[in-house]
């Protein structure tokens, strides 16, 4: 699944919406929301032939928001994400997201919107790292302009 980089629209991908996401409001649980964003980041920064794979041997979150537009429920799987780099350093970057149902146009609003800031980490030193230049040119081609 490899997809050529488009700042203008981002990186999509589709997340199945599991029946334990849902909380006693019949709307996505705010905890189970921030793992749908991190499962939603696999296939774009994790997967083999990504050079950002080596950020699974060791990257924390740094920071992380989450704004509610819209409820969105268990029938609206699978979850339209698209994300972006808002912000790219030396050892970390910025990752916007916006969430839509399952099927909704690209000009509809997002039901969330959110952020999470990574910071590349070495586990053995227990210290921040900077990205390697493949890693920083595979972010900075997900930057939008």
């Amino acid at each position: 699944m490899t997809q050529a980089p488009d700042p203008l629209k981002g990186f999509h991908t589709k997340v199945e919406v599991r029946w334990s996401d849902m909380d006693a409001f019949q709307h996505i649980n705010h905890a189970r929301m921030v793992t749908l964003l991190e499962e939603a980041r696999i296939p774009w920064l994790f997967y083999d032939d990504r050079p950002t794979k080596t950020l699974r041997d060791g990257a924390v979150i740094v920071d992380l928001h989450v704004s509610y537009r819209g409820q969105l429920h268990h029938e609206d799987t699978p979850l339209d994400i698209v994300m972006w780099v808002e912000k790219l350093r030396a050892v970390d970057f910025t990752v916007g997201y916006e969430v839509r149902p399952g099927g909704a146009p690209q000009d509809t609003k997002p039901a969330v919107t959110a952020s999470t800031q990574i910071a590349a980490f070495d586990i053995e030193a227990q210290r921040l790292r900077r990205f390697t230049p493949e890693e920083k040119a595979y972010l900075d081609s997900w930057r939008r302009v």
